[in-house]
């Protein structure tokens, strides 16, 4: 097979090293060391403002046009907001609560907070918004004990401040101040003058100091507060730059939807366009049928250096792309690579990215993955390989010793670096079940060999370790993997899948439906006239999804590949239960655990079951 062109751009050149011991567990590691990183973000924030201060930092829509703030412009304002935060006499006891989404207020804010040693935490917008009982909330407040709360608009949370937020606590917005409370304008934050504690404040600032809190989904109980030091966030930023070396010279341009309450743009697409003097566009679209419009109307605008997706979103997009050239070539131009997390890509979706890329600027563009947590930053390991299909999760980043243990038949991931969190805040019983006697942080999944006993050659992911089960025949099911396949091979009917079987003889699914090409199965008069109920119970998806399942069936290699029966999720996955995530990932032990009445179903005589044999499937 001819070797994969891809568009050339500058990146990493690791020198890989690794020790298989007595044990069987392996140590893998780079042996050319980190480079220096600075000691707390807003350095980079500083010599950006002082070097290029007309250099637009982010830009969020207004109305056909964009609203932008330089580098400049955010340095004055960081100073004043940090001394505001400073007159409230907050700090790591009394932190910043975010209970609102992306914005340039949002943004603004949380770097004035760790500008002065103030840490901040974005909270999911969804529990306040969709949620009904405020109990997640209500959990996180009891655990950072905010000093002072920031919400866009006042009204809208008014609700769920009422129910989880103490009444003495303070609640900034930018608009509709909540009545009853000590609730200041953000235009009024933002007018306060600097002094110099400012700078004395930032100057006791260190590695050490608590950047940020971020919460972990909490599908068990109430999410988990993971200490976000400067070292994390910026020993990351430095192996981040030896990956996509390009952004050292190319200050990155991204598009980006992804909520800051998670890791990924949190953290990592954030601090990255900061770190290199990069552009940051605020994109208010999802990955939705619904939302995706907004997306695709900012991509046909800004053209990407960098773009970052799950994979429902890439799905949409290149569904859109394939219609239309101005996206197609405003996305592409100059894009130097793209990357997806949060779910297994579908080859069909892969290879329409590699195919687009090709016809739009005569060769591929790197499409790459890796994997890491909350607990680590995120980057941790990662691929910069050009691959023919999915899955390579990669290396380890420059910093980090990958440990991998035997377990249960496969290989644990554990990790060690600078960019691990020191723990979970006020839990020391949870900080130290995370970590392993050598201190190695348990990363929880599995990973196994791209190429057997060569980690040169990067690692497929294994499946969570916690998700795996075994049919009663004992056989085990590596869930992770299979999920991937699975949706893969139902080419688009499903964007995810829900593995089930446990005790049972064979596999089972609960499938979260991709609408928009079920209801293309429709005849033309019922797409738009039927309820997504009455699209998934539709005779021809269901005769095209039993043909699907049984290609499926055919090619797998035993039973624990092997679903023989599937169902639709019979209402959305819910946040307020741990289902899903705001950036749309499913959690497999959530859904079984509150759709126990659907597994029953699998395996009864139940008329929505969907077998392989049925239908036309069986002619």
């Amino acid at each position: 097979m001819d070797k994969i062109k891809t568009r050339a751009f500058d990146k990493w050149a690791p020198q890989l090293g690794w020790e298989r011991k007595d044990d069987g567990s392996w140590l893998i590691w780079r042996d050319d060391p980190l480079g220096d990183y600075p000691a707390r973000m807003n350095e980079r924030l500083i010599h950006w403002a002082r070097t290029d201060p007309d250099r637009t930092w982010m830009a969020q829509r207004d109305g056909d046009d964009w609203q932008r703030i330089s580098y400049g412009a955010l340095w004055r304002d960081v100073q004043a907001l940090g001394q505001a935060l400073l007159d409230r006499d907050l700090g790591p006891d009394r932190p910043v609560m975010i209970l609102s989404g992306n914005d340039l207020d949002h943004a603004r804010l949380a770097l004035a907070a760790q500008h002065v040693g103030v840490p901040s935490a974005a909270i999911s917008p969804a529990y306040s918004l969709v949620s009904t009982d405020y109990e997640k909330l209500s959990g996180i407040v009891e655990q950072i004990t905010p000093g002072l709360v920031f919400a866009a608009d006042g009204a809208l949370f008014a609700k769920a401040i009422a129910a989880a937020v103490p009444s003495d606590t303070p609640v900034a917005v930018a608009r509709n101040p909540v009545e009853g409370r000590d609730s200041p304008l953000f235009s009024d934050l933002l007018a306060t003058e600097p002094t110099d504690a400012v700078a004395r404040a930032f100057d006791a600032t260190g590695p050490d100091t608590v950047a940020k809190f971020l919460f972990t989904s909490g599908t068990t109980g109430s999410p988990k507060a993971v200490i976000q030091t400067q070292r994390m966030l910026c020993s990351n930023q430095e192996m981040i730059a030896d990956s996509y070396a390009f952004m050292r010279s190319q200050p990155p341009v991204v598009v980006d939807w992804a909520p800051w309450n998670h890791t990924a743009s949190g953290n990592k697409v954030f601090n990255l366009t900061i770190y290199h003097g990069g552009t940051y566009y605020l994109d208010e679209g999802k990955p939705s049928p619904k939302a995706i419009g907004e997306t695709i109307r900012n991509l046909r605008e800004i053209s990407p250096t960098w773009y970052f997706n799950v994979p429902a979103g890439y799905e949409m997009l290149v569904d859109a792309m394939e219609d239309d050239d101005q996206l197609r070539e405003s996305f592409f131009r100059d894009l130097n690579m793209m990357m997806y997390a949060g779910a297994g890509m579908a080859d069909h979706t892969w290879r329409r990215l590699r195919d687009l890329a090709v016809r739009t600027v005569g060769a591929e563009i790197l499409l790459s993955t890796g994997l890491g947590a909350t607990e680590t930053g995120p980057f941790a390991i990662n691929c910069m390989e050009p691959q023919e299909v999915p899955g390579n999760v990669g290396i380890p980043s420059q910093g980090v010793v990958l440990k991998l243990v035997p377990n249960g038949g496969k290989l644990e991931a554990r990790l060690k670096g600078p960019h691990i969190t020191p723990g979970y805040w006020r839990a020391p019983e949870l900080t130290a079940k995370a970590f392993d006697d050598e201190g190695y942080y348990l990363l929880g999944d599995a990973l196994r060999f791209a190429v057997e006993d060569d980690p040169a050659q990067g690692f497929l992911f294994d499946g969570r370790i916690a998700e795996n089960f075994k049919l009663r025949t004992g056989t085990w099911v590596a869930v992770g993997p299979l999920r991937a396949k699975l949706v893969d091979e139902l080419g688009g009917l499903a964007r995810d899948a829900v593995i089930t079987g446990q005790d049972q003889e064979e596999l089972g699914a609960i499938l979260i439906p991709y609408l928009p090409t079920l209801r293309a199965l429709l005849p033309a008069a019922d797409r738009g006239a039927l309820s997504d109920a009455e699209v998934v119970d539709h005779p021809a998806v269901r005769d095209e999804l039993a043909r699907r399942l049984g290609d499926h069936a055919a090619r797998a290699t035993g039973s624990a590949t092997r679903v023989k029966r599937v169902v639709f999720i019979d209402s959305a996955p819910a946040l307020d239960r741990g289902e899903v995530t705001d950036k749309g990932s499913i959690n497999q032990r959530a859904v079984l655990r509150h759709r126990d009445h659907l597994v029953q179903a699998l395996y009864a005589d139940d008329p929505r079951v969907i077998h392989p044999d049925m239908g036309e499937a069986a002619a």
